[in-house]
């Protein structure tokens, strides 16, 4: 077969993606980036939709508007001619036209710089989903996967006076992607959280973390730094609420340090923070941050050594004016609505929500459950998709280590018990183990159905057991949850992840009748009173705190959002099954006390 010219080889060349693989932002790109100086790139941005993925495929960021005889070529693109976006954003809920669209998006601007010395200069993308690929100046920069962790990309010797960026931004569905193809939530697309230059260092502070050293005793606070260079050191660590200035000894750019003292103990009623610090070699950062211990004895969740029940609610990270891109505001009002109802716990659900969450929950006082988005049916023996999620858990952690308000790191939900899904998520619990001895690992699981009990294989590897369970509502049997209580044995305590039922805000009739705010309120009730006085259930994080959109919810009841929230989609109106579970939490009688 005669070779191919190469006259036109972008719409020729299937494997166009191939050349895109190579530089790779992953949790080895992390940077502590917390009290340091933040330029930010949000606002307007050009953009296109690029279905095709045309731009990667013709190299639009080449910017080629002569050819190499001097010729005039036409352009398929016209960057500062796109109309205009602003960032972040959900492109989704921007234009009605874009509701559904899920693929490639284009963003573009220009932007000043000016050198300060002899500095490094990061790129930091909070999340655009699923997929991203920058480009700086013509040049690549990198390629991130993962819809809802921080890409870090080194640009310093890209830059130039006068720049343009551009970000592929792909929330394209794959089989291969973590999470795949079907999910129970809307898939929502683009650059939804903040961009920003952070300059460093040549060695600068790559990672900085400060906790409770978990050994029972509350009275030593361990601080650890990484560098970016494999040099020696001496760095300060400082907690001026405790009088504490500690030098910390770096060794092939590594150290740590342990102070005595006795820090006010963080807890959801008395949420104390402390200001620290850490300088090394010219470089400074800080962070406000609680100290409190999270552990498991037997059966029992221990706060500060103390049982706790995890009077809890399953949240989506969802706005119906901003899909997933939420305001600060937004998020304050989850945090204190879930206060109101009486919770001092949240499951965020089924991905890493913004760090600013977990930031403000330190703030408010509330603990939290952090999740990845190994969910329902992934390639569980596909490598890649294994490092993907892997990648994701990681970065994770390292984003929300210094977090009080986080206590449960989550390896997935829903997934069936095979050889390979044990083996895959075995192997994200013992990560999570390896990254942070400070907290519980957990994952929601199915219940055995053939037996109705507590039986997942991968509880072995779990310090906490999630459970979802919907009893009343998709097992209409109401029976099967006494009889699933009786028939299980954990040796570890148990989270219900999920109960719940559907519910149209202002739909009325009968606890029968399946949509209807009387059918929700009769399975919380029956579900409050059968989980009740479980010895071995230590919390509970129903199904959801308020409606969301959902593709798959088609029903005239639906109307494409799940309507399993205790509070509309808007959250203006709380159903009845509110006041239920709000009642029960606050009984300094029952269980929840």
């Amino acid at each position: 077969m005669a070779e191919a010219k190469k006259y036109m080889s972008d719409i020729h060349l299937e494997d166009y993606t191939e050349q895109y693989e190579g530089k790779r932002a992953t949790a080895d790109s992390y940077i502590f980036t917390e009290g340091r100086k933040r330029e930010s790139l949000n606002g307007k941005w050009n953009y296109a939709v690029d279905q095709y993925d045309t731009c990667i495929r013709q190299k639009w960021y080449l910017e080629r508007y002569v050819d190499e005889k001097g010729f005039t070529l036409p352009l398929d693109y016209s960057f500062d001619e796109w109309p205009l976006m602003d960032i972040p954003c959900c492109f989704n809920v921007k234009d009605q036209k874009y509701l559904l669209y899920e693929g490639s998006m284009i963003f573009t601007r220009r932007f000043k710089y000016e050198s300060e010395g002899d500095e490094e200069v990061i790129l930091r993308i909070g999340a655009a989903n699923y997929l991203m690929r920058v480009f700086i100046n013509g040049e690549y920069a990198g390629l991130h996967r993962g819809g809802s962790t921080p890409a870090f990309f080194d640009i310093t010797d890209m830059l130039k006076e006068d720049n343009r960026i551009i970000i592929q931004a792909d929330s394209a569905r794959r089989t291969t992607q973590v999470p795949a193809e079907n999910t129970d939530w809307f898939n929502y697309g683009g650059i939804y959280r903040d961009v920003e230059l952070i300059r460093v260092p040549k060695i600068h502070i790559r990672d900085f973390r400060v906790f409770l050293v978990p050994d029972g005793t509350y009275s030593r606070i361990k601080a650890e730094a990484e560098l970016s260079g494999n040099v020696d050191a001496v760095a300060c660590f400082s907690v001026p609420g405790l009088g504490i200035e500690k030098e910390m000894e770096i060794k092939e750019g590594k150290g740590s340090c342990i102070v005595e003292c006795t820090p006010q103990l963080w807890t959801p009623e008395e949420p104390r923070l402390y200001d620290v610090k850490l300088t090394c070699r010219g470089d400074s950062v800080s962070d406000r941050v609680g100290f409190r211990q999270i552990s498991v004895e037997g059966r029992q969740i221990l706060l500060n050594g103390r049982p706790i029940f995890l009077r809890g609610i399953s949240c989506h990270e969802e706005s119906v004016t901003n899909g997933r891109a939420l305001t600060r505001e937004e998020r304050t009002e989850n945090l204190k609505l879930a206060k109101e109802l009486g919770c001092n716990f949240m499951r965020l659900a089924h991905y890493p929500h913004h760090e600013e969450t977990a930031r403000l929950a330190d703030e408010i006082g509330i603990l939290l459950w952090e999740e990845i988005p190994v969910y329902w049916a992934i390639r569980f023996g596909r490598e890649e998709t294994y490092k993907d999620a892997e990648n994701q858990l990681t970065e994770l952690i390292k984003r929300d280590f210094n977090r009080a308000s986080v206590i449960i790191w989550s390896v997935g939900n829903e997934n069936a018990d095979t050889d390979e899904r044990l083996t895959f998520m075995k192997g994200l619990a013992d990560r999570a183990h390896d990254l942070d001895g400070t907290r519980m690992v957990s994952a929601a699981c199915l219940v055995d159905a053939q037996e109705n009990r507590i039986a997942d294989r991968l509880s072995d590897s779990l310090d906490i057991i999630g459970i979802n369970e919907y009893c009343g509502w998709y097992t209409p049997d109401f029976s099967k949850l006494p009889e699933l209580m009786s028939n299980s044995d954990p040796d570890k305590p148990v989270i219900i992840t999920e109960f719940g039922a559907d519910a149209l805000a202002g739909l009325h009739g009968t606890p029968d009748d399946k949509g209807t705010e009387e059918c929700q309120a009769d399975v919380y009730g029956k579900q409050i009173e059968a989980l009740s006085g479980i010895e071995y259930i230590k919390g509970m994080t129903p199904w959801i705190f308020y409606d969301f959109r959902c593709p798959r919810r088609t029903s005239s009841i639906q109307g494409y959002y799940n309507r399993k929230g205790l509070l509309s989609e808007d959250k203006k109106y709380r159903k009845p099954a509110f006041y239920i579970l709000q009642k029960f939490y606050n009984d300094p009688d029952g269980s929840a006390g």
